[in-house]
């Protein structure tokens, strides 16, 4: 990278240019609010069946009301992780990895980081997809039909869950096993006790 490029900012134990980093916190937004709207519109689908449930707790919900959980979830999600993408892309730019080992998967840390950030686009692609396919049955195809979801879009975001965790995992095993913008970590290997630093 163009050293007089990064040379004006100022780095911590991190490796980043701030205390934080966005990428972990807004992938855990991401998930969240995926997985919700896929919860949501399969409790929508179930609905007749849990009605009796509802009704004897004394909660006034509507099929409706899942659905429309499970839509602006779905939307809120494909935006957000707009930002978990461009975060992650430049955090990985800044990484300065451990090499000389490989993750418990036997991938050395470029690899790692090379299909981490193949699986964000790929992902965030999908999303997106997800969002447009969701779009398409609340306002056009089931506009009418009181179960808003088909159920290949139901077996679809589950499938997307399972590639997040497969991901999400070559994340973890970044920062975890390659230290990759891991304060602690980072102060340990310096000789630092992280927990003065921290507070």
């Amino acid at each position: 990278m163009n050293s007089e490029l990064i040379a004006p900012l100022a780095f911590g134990a991190n490796g980043l240019p701030y205390t934080i980093p966005l990428h972990p916190n807004l992938v855990h937004l991401t998930l969240g609010l995926f997985i919700i709207g896929i919860a949501f519109d399969f409790v929508g689908v179930f609905f007749p069946l849990k009605k009796p449930v509802f009704k004897f707790l004394a909660i006034p919900a509507t099929r409706s009301n899942f659905f429309d959980v499970g839509w602006y979830n779905m939307l809120a999600s494909a935006i957000i992780t707009f930002f978990t993408v461009a975060a992650g892309f430049y955090e990985i730019m800044l990484a300065q990895p451990q090499s000389g080992f490989k993750s418990a998967w036997g991938l050395e840390a470029m690899e790692t980081m090379l299909w981490h950030g193949v699986g964000g686009v790929f992902l965030f692609a999908a999303m997106i997809g997800m969002t447009v396919w969701r779009g398409f049955q609340r306002y056009i195809w089931r506009k009418e039909i009181s179960r808003q979801v088909q159920w290949s879009y139901l077996f679809v975001g589950l499938f997307i869950m399972f590639i997040m965790y497969v991901h999400g995992t070559l994340g973890a095993q970044l920062a975890a096993e390659f230290g990759v913008h891991n304060t602690a970590d980072n102060l340990l290997r310096l000789g630092q006790d992280p927990n003065v630093l921290l507070k």
